[in-house]
Order: C-alpha cells, then sequence, then structure tokens
C-alpha cells in the first residue's frame, strides 16, 4: 500500500486516537483477569457461596472467553470491526454491571460467564482494528509497543486496582469499574471508526462448533484437573474430548473452502512461533501472578494494595522494552533475537524467585526477579503481538488477533492447572517429610517450598519456549502490509 493510499484510509488522522479506545478495551479485558481474584474473598462473604463454588466466579469467565475467542474472530472479519467491537464493549459492560448487582451466586456466575462472551468478541475485533489502523511500520511499531505493554502490564494493575477498590469501597466495584472504561471507549468508538466489512468472508459452521466444542473441554479440563486432579475421571475425559474435537477441526479446516482458522495463519513460521511463544509465556507467567501473590500476601503478610504496589515495578519493566522492541528491535533485527532473549530473561527471573524464604526482604529477593522478568514479558508480548497478526490477510485480521488471545487464554489454564498441582505436590512432600508437619513455622516453610518448585518449572517452561522460537523464528525483516495476499513478516 503506498503512502497515498494509506493516508486515504478513513482512520488514518484519527489513528492515535482510536488507539488510545483499543487500549482501553485491552486494559479492560487484560485486568478482568486479575482484578475479580482480589475481590473473591469479599463477594463471598457477603453472597455466602462455598469454597466448592468459589473457583467458578473464575472458570466461568475463563471457559467463555476461551472457547469463543475464534468464533469472535471471524465474526469481526464477518460483521465488520467497529459492529463487534462496539456490541463487545457494550455488552461487557452490561454484563459487569449485573455482576455488581449481583445478591445471589448464581447472578454473579452468569455476569461473568457473559462477561467472558463478549470478552471474546471485544480482543480480537480490537486487535484487528489495531492491525489494519497501523499500517506504516514505524508507527505500527509503536502502537504494538504500547498495546503489548497494556497486554503484559494489566494483570499486575488489576492487583492493585483490585485491592485499592475491595479495601475503600466494595467488591462490586471491581466489577462496576468496568463501565468506567467502557461507556467512554463505546461513545468514541462510534466517532471515530469507521464501518467496513470484507466481503470475501463466510462463516465456517462445522469449523465453529468443533472449535469452540473443543476450546471449552481443553479449558474445562485443565480447570477440573486444578481441582480434582489430573487422573480424575472428569479430567481425563474432557481432555481426551478436546483433543478429538481439535483434531476434527484441524482435518476441517484443511477441506473446507471458507475455513473458520485458514491454516496459513498458523503455519507461517514467524505468526506459528508467536504464537507458541505466547503460550508458553502465558503458561509460566501464572509463577510471577498466581504463587507471587501468595507469597506476599501469606507469607510477608502484605496487604492487597501493599501487592498491587510491589507489582509496579515489573509493570514499569514491561512498559520500557514493549514500547521500545517493536518500533527499535523488530524493524532492525526481526522477531527471532527479541523473543528469545525475552523468554530467557523470563527464566532467569523465575530463577532469582526460587531464592525466596520464609523472611525474605522485597528489595533484594522479589524486585530483581521482578524487573528481569517484566524486562523479558515486554519484549515477548509486544513482538509477538505484532508478529502475530503480521502479513496476514485482510480478510483474516480478525481470526489473526483472534489466534493471538486463544494462545494467551489457553496457556493461562495449562499454565494454573499444572504449576497448582506440582505447588500443591511438593508442599505436601515437604510436610512428610518434617517432623512436626502441624507447626506454623513448618507450613510455612513448606509453602515457600512450594512456591520454589513451581518458581523452577517456570523457568523451565520459559527456557524450553526460548530454546523452540529460536528454532522456529526467522531474522527475516520486510515491510508489510495486511491488504496484501501472502505478505510475510
Amino acid at each position: 500500500m503506498t503512502n497515498a493510499a494509506t493516508h486515504a484510509d478513513p482512520h488514518h488522522k484519527r489513528r492515535w486516537a482510536i488507539l488510545a479506545v483499543l487500549g482501553l478495551a485491552q486494559l479492560m479485558v487484560v485486568l478482568d483477569a486479575t482484578i475479580v481474584n482480589i475481590a473473591l474473598p469479599s463477594a463471598q462473604s457477603d453472597l455466602g457461596f462455598s469454597d466448592a463454588n468459589r473457583q467458578w466466579i473464575i472458570t466461568a469467565y475463563a471457559l467463555a472467553f476461551g472457547s469463543l475467542l475464534l468464533f469472535g474472530g471471524r465474526l469481526s472479519d464477518l460483521l465488520g470491526r467497529k459492529r463487534v467491537f462496539i456490541g463487545g464493549l457494550i455488552g461487557f459492560a452490561a454484563a459487569s454491571a449485573l455482576g455488581g448487582l449481583a445478591q445471589d451466586f448464581t447472578v454473579l456466575v452468569t455476569a461473568r460467564a457473559l462477561q467472558g462472551a463478549f470478552g471474546a468478541l471485544l480482543a480480537p475485533a480490537a486487535l484487528s482494528l489495531l492491525t489494519t489502523t497501523f499500517t506504516e511500520p514505524e508507527e505500527r511499531g509503536k502502537a504494538f509497543g504500547i498495546y503489548g505493554a497494556i497486554a503484559g502490564g494489566g494483570g499486575a494493575l488489576g492487583l492493585l486496582l483490585g485491592g485499592v477498590l475491595t479495601e475503600y469501597l466494595s467488591w462490586r466495584w471491581c466489577l462496576w469499574v468496568n463501565l468506567v472504561l467502557a461507556v467512554p471507549a463505546a461513545i468514541a468508538a462510534v466517532v471515530l471508526l469507521v464501518h467496513s466489512r470484507q466481503d470475501k468472508v463466510h462463516l465456517d459452521l462445522p469449523g465453529t462448533i468443533t472449535s469452540v466444542l473443543g476450546l471449552l473441554s481443553l479449558v474445562y479440563g485443565f480447570s477440573k484437573a486444578q481441582t480434582d486432579g489430573w487422573t480424575a475421571g472428569i479430567t481425563i475425559g474432557l481432555l481426551i474430548a478436546a483433543v478429538v474435537l481439535l483434531a476434527i477441526f484441524v482435518i476441517i479446516e484443511t477441506r473446507v473452502k471458507h475455513p473458520l482458522l485458514p491454516m496459513r495463519v498458523v503455519l507461517d513460521r514467524n505468526r506459528g512461533g508467536s504464537y507458541l511463544g505466547l503460550t508458553l509465556a502465558s503458561m509460566a507467567l501464572f509463577g510471577v501472578f498466581l504463587f507471587l501473590t501468595y507469597y506476599l500476601q501469606t507469607t510477608l503478610g502484605y496487604s492487597p494494595i501493599e501487592t498491587g504496589l510491589a507489582f509496579l515495578p515489573m509493570i514499569g519493566a514491561i512498559m520500557v522494552t514493549a514500547t521500545t522492541s517493536t518500533a527499535l528491535l523488530l524493524p532492525r533485527i526481526g522477531a527471532r533475537i527479541p523473543i528469545t532473549v525475552g523468554l530467557f530473561l523470563g527464566a532467569i527471573g523465575m530463577v532469582l524467585f526460587t531464592q525466596l524464604g520464609v523472611d525474605t526482604a522485597y528489595v533484594t529477593h522479589v524486585l530483581p526477579g521482578l524487573i528481569v522478568t517484566g524486562l523479558g514479558l515486554g519484549l515477548v508480548f509486544a513482538i509477538s503481538f505484532e508478529v502475530g497478526t503480521m502479513g496476514v490477510d485482510a480478510n483474516d485480521a480478525g481470526v489473526a488477533s483472534a489466534m493471538v488471545n486463544t494462545t494467551q487464554q489457553i496457556g493461562g489454564s495449562i499454565g494454573t492447572a499444572l504449576l497448582s498441582t506440582i505447588f500443591a505436590t511438593a508442599v505436601a512432600s515437604f510436610l512428610v517429610d518434617t517432623g512436626d508437619p502441624s507447626t506454623p513455622e513448618a507450613q510455612a516453610q513448606a509453602a515457600v517450598h512450594g512456591y520454589s518448585v513451581a518458581f523452577w518449572w517456570s523457568a523451565v517452561i520459559f527456557l524450553v519456549a526460548a530454546i523452540a522460537c529460536g528454532a522456529l523464528l526467522t531474522s527475516e525483516v520486510a515491510d508489510h502490509d495486511p491488504d496484501i495476499p501472502g505478505a510475510t513478516a
């Protein structure tokens, strides 16, 4: 696309304002992955639901979001990204309002499932709008850097915001805060965005059904592994069903005329490598958010607000590398080196966390790992977001964006189940080997031992990801144009 054609794009003059709107939407989706975690104890006390039911507040969102992402991405290509984006914003806001007003468990779970469903429309539409709005390489790098910083740091910010809202207002504001973001974003989107749709896009119904059921089984299977164990019949059955359904989905996609997920999207080395990197990084990332949050609150005695503040240096580190890597590194040296280095930094950060003890200091033992991990995540997320959507046809921008979000969601589900199981096993083994496991000192030491083992496994995941992405990604550097079929990263 020539510069003249680029400037003829109706979004060009307002592109930075559009980026602000898309950033608000992305922040809302990412915040919801962690902000509700902080509010759960207060919500449980207020509504009176059991510990067994508590997991469904998280699981309902993850199931709807993870299973509908590919469908949501293709829907934005089919109906138009503006329509789907605004519809997703309004629906997400309405579901958040419903959840904040909930007076019983059923309403709250229903609201969380609706949030996930509308988030599955919103997230890929936002990323595909970013892809098609910023087409000049230099500006695109800056835009994806900002977007990647939001994606990488939003989870930590959710911990801080959740603590502040829960402590000073109410757990309900952890849901109502989405209205503060969604309503102005929807109004601005109506004004700023121009409706367009791709005429050559068709809905692949068999592929949609098998992908939704397959992803639903996969996410729910890992959720049941976390609560019921890996050897439970329902866990095994769900994971087998997921493998079968997703295998059928791939077969369908290679044979139908208008596939939901064209194989050309994932078989490109750079896009495929970026999806793999995001999946494995999201798996390991839960070693930071999940276990470090437990460590700070239960072992060191931090309040929710103090815990959120403790993560701020990591957000700053993410912003440093995310906002510079796509503009400075990717156009010059390609994706292989930055993503590989970022994953290695993630592994180093996890190794630093393995040195935590029952009474170690934040500045000497927690802060260095947060900074190193943040620098690595900024490289991985920002560049993977850009490369994962680079070079696709305009008709496939939505589904390529959905793949970026799907890999994060699936990786997070696997990481939560796997690392939680590893942690629980390590704690139980430590207590068995301890002379008097009932003492508070033994319990604290066992928990720290469990965190350490989980961090070691997170380091291994990061290391495997670095080796795999280093082998798969290329150092190719080329201009791209999302409207030119076959353009490469």
